[in-house]
């Protein structure tokens, strides 16, 4: 867990980690929260000389952001959590925004990160799986049902591999960190091998791993185009762990998507700037947006 104070104008004053410790169970995981919650609150009182005023938390899973509840995250394992209730309570009834951690990442990195200026962007993290952040404006599009933005479960290739979600050949099956991970695995034959091994290998010219990674930027490609034609964002930023590669997955991506590209309009596709501490600072603009909608009413 990554914990943040975070200023007005979205800077990072101080931050804190801890472990999840999702092995306890999720009510000990819901604790945690709170626990380092308060204690970050009680920092600022000490080092800054005043309370927080507001607070924000960002969760995996499904989340009802208007009710503020941690609806269902299966890796942390916990259902109908009135996360937003919990935390006002621990932090002395102060407001609380309760956001899912891409989208939040996603409005950090839309207002104050890569895609700064941008009225539309589209933000996707390359990580254990895919998933996107729809930016309209200086806010998130959470969708009717709080899904929008599930890139990762486009299907790119109807007989590809198998995907948690019930379908196949699912975007996030074919060119998430963890899909590149387990193909350059399997074709160097090492078990240890990872996405980052297989961006090294590419770089020193090992003919399996560029193949690998071909059919990863392909499918990604794939996948973008589509999110292209029915979004036409200014700015695509892509994040997380896939992103690390630099130039050795952004140059081929970009001419993958401009040769799949026909009437769309290419958009700026920009790596992340804001790194792991994008949901740190997009829960703290949760909260700052909390205030200004209570001044403002």
């Amino acid at each position: 867990m990554k914990a943040a104070l975070v200023g007005t104008d979205g800077t990072l004053l101080h931050e804190a980690r801890r472990a999840t410790g999702r092995k306890r169970g999720a009510d000990a995981v819901v604790e945690t929260i709170l626990a380092f919650a308060a204690d970050l609150r009680a920092h600022g009182e000490e080092h800054f000389g005043e309370s927080a005023v507001a607070a924000g938390v960002a969760v995996p899973g499904i989340v009802d952001a208007e009710k503020g509840i941690a609806v269902y995250s299966a890796n942390l394992g916990w259902r109908d959590v009135p996360m937003r209730a919990l935390l006002g309570q621990r932090l002395g009834g102060i407001p609380v925004a309760l956001g899912h951690d891409v989208r939040t990442g996603g409005l950090a990195e839309g207002r104050i990160g890569a895609g700064r200026g941008a009225d539309r962007f589209l933000f996707m993290p390359l990580g254990t799986g895919i998933a996107g952040a729809i930016g309209i404006g200086r806010t998130i599009e959470a969708g009717a049902h709080g899904y929008a933005g599930e890139i990762g479960h486009i299907v790119v290739r109807p007989d590809g591999p198998d995907c948690g979600c019930g379908q196949r050949g699912c975007l996030e099956t074919l060119a998430s960190a963890s899909a590149v991970s387990r193909a350059w695995a399997a074709a160097s034959g090492d078990p240890e091998a990872d996405a980052a091994d297989c961006a090294k290998a590419v770089e020193s010219g090992d003919p399996a791993a560029i193949a690998v990674w071909r059919d990863a930027v392909d499918a990604l490609a794939a996948g973008l185009v589509t999110a292209l034609t029915l979004l036409d964002p200014s700015t695509l930023i892509i994040g997380g762990g896939l992103a690390e590669a630099g130039e050795t997955l952004f140059t081929p991506l970009r001419a993958a998507v401009e040769e799949r590209v026909t009437f769309q309009k290419l958009p700026h596709i920009v790596p992340a700037a804001l790194g792991d501490t994008a949901g740190c600072l997009g829960a703290g603009l949760l909260a700052w947006d909390l205030l200004s909608t209570e001044v403002s009413a």
